[in-house]
């Protein structure tokens, strides 16, 4: 038997760059740092690299406090 697996297209991303949450909610960058240094938004850093979870992100939005 065969698993079943996402094509690569389908996957959902774990985390998101600071353009491509941008992008995804149409929310400003200068708003997006507002968010992260009142604590609103969580983020990691890997490298020279700011990431945001997905998590954090959908959070934000369902919380609809943005």
């Amino acid at each position: 038997m065969r698993e079943h697996t996402k094509p690569a297209d389908q996957l959902q991303p774990l985390a998101y760059s600071v353009k491509e949450a941008c992008k995804a909610t149409s929310l400003g960058k200068t708003y997006l740092y507002h968010l992260i240094k009142e604590g609103r938004l969580e983020v990691r850093k890997i490298g020279n690299r700011t990431i945001i979870p997905a998590a954090s992100l959908h959070a934000l939005i369902e919380s609809g406090t943005t």
